[in-house]
């Protein structure tokens, strides 16, 4: 069955660049309508659409709505910041069983400034982060080659934070030295906001999506599962 997805309205933007300068439960409270109609609701759309796109591109990474999409409450118990809202609405498709946010997905968001789209691990424990380092350390060619594809390389590489020297148990000299190095192993873009707006934003998710389900799947593929996921 074919899917589509409109993109969302003028309003749902406009309602994060107001909520960024008014960050307050009462500026909330009196817009919660429109949040409601123009953000939430339509994202539950686009996750739904998400899913019978995945049904067939990446079976395992099909997530229900109320656990793909992000609550727009912040937790600010450790925080200095104690805004109450975050001036965005975002998704996370990731395998169940391995950790939501431990193991590698797929995400999106969408916020006053950009679209950005991305893939694989951003916050693996300790495990998992020795696990995929392993994976790297046997495998570093078929790594590299997910990496060098064409379309990969587009959207900007590996990226996220890195160790300054080779972690402990991996030899300097290591074929993979470089990937070593990465905490986390990311491959992102971003588009300007008004990207989506646009009634082809379903098509740019899904062929992004489709682009990184290599990495994701690598990254993935030595990892084993949990008892209980994390909650995000």
């Amino acid at each position: 069955m074919k899917t589509n997805f409109p993109g969302f309205s003028p309003e749902a933007l406009k309602f994060f660049v107001q909520l960024k300068r008014h960050n307050n439960r009462l500026w909330f409270l009196k817009n919660k309508q429109t949040y409601e109609e123009e953000i939430k609701e339509p994202m539950v759309s686009l996750v739904l659409a998400l899913n019978a796109e995945l049904r067939n591109l990446a079976p395992e990474l099909v997530t229900e709505p109320k656990r793909a999409i992000y609550r727009i409450y912040r937790d600010v118990r450790f925080s200095a910041d104690k805004s109450p809202y975050k001036t965005h609405t975002a998704a996370l498709f990731a395998p169940r069983g391995l950790g939501k946010h431990a193991c590698a997905g797929l995400y999106f968001h969408f916020a006053p400034d950009e679209l950005l789209l991305a893939a694989g691990v951003y916050m693996p424990g300790s495990k998992e982060l020795l696990a995929i380092r392993n994976h790297i350390a046997a495998n570093p060619t078929a790594f590299r080659k997910i990496l060098a594809h064409k379309q990969v390389a587009a959207l900007g590489g590996l990226q996220g934070d890195q160790l300054v020297r080779v972690p402990k148990g991996f030899a300097p000299d290591h074929p993979a030295a470089d990937l070593l190095h990465y905490k986390q192993f990311l491959v992102w873009v971003k588009h300007p906001p008004e990207t989506a707006l646009g009634k082809d934003l379903l098509h740019r998710l899904v062929e992004t999506f489709r682009t990184l389900l290599p990495l994701v799947r690598f990254l993935n593929a030595p990892l084993k599962p949990v008892k209980k996921e994390m909650i995000g």
